[in-house]
């Protein structure tokens, strides 16, 4: 339990820092969506642009089976590496938004939902 609570502390505190460096049209909301009941964690924005409507999800990060699942990834930010330095180890990050067959290339985790912990 104790590293699931580090995890969950590693996550808000890379989106925190995250959302600071996102701010630049007062009209578009940056917003954090922390999910703790079922470990699920948003990097939003959400407004207006002239007449068109924002809403753009940027990061989102998952707890799933005692791992961090990068399911999105749309800043240039080197999400993986940024949690290897807070401690994360290697092996349990799982980049999501990579199809199954191309994770074993990646240095991090490879664990399938399907593969019991």
């Amino acid at each position: 339990m104790e590293r699931l609570e580090f995890y969950r502390e590693c996550i808000c505190k890379f989106l925190t820092a995250e959302i600071f460096k996102e701010q630049e049209n007062p009209d578009i909301e940056n917003q954090l969506i922390f999910d703790k009941e079922r470990d699920r964690y948003l990097l939003l924005d959400v407004g207006w642009q002239d007449h068109e409507r924002i809403y753009a999800c940027f990061i989102h990060l998952d707890i799933k089976i005692g791992k961090i699942w990068i399911q999105r990834n749309m800043t240039e930010v080197d999400i993986a590496e940024e949690l290897v330095n807070m401690g994360v180890p290697k092996e349990d990050i799982i980049i999501g938004l990579l199809p199954p067959y191309q994770r074993p290339y990646t240095g991090y985790g490879t664990t399938d939902l399907a593969t019991p912990v």
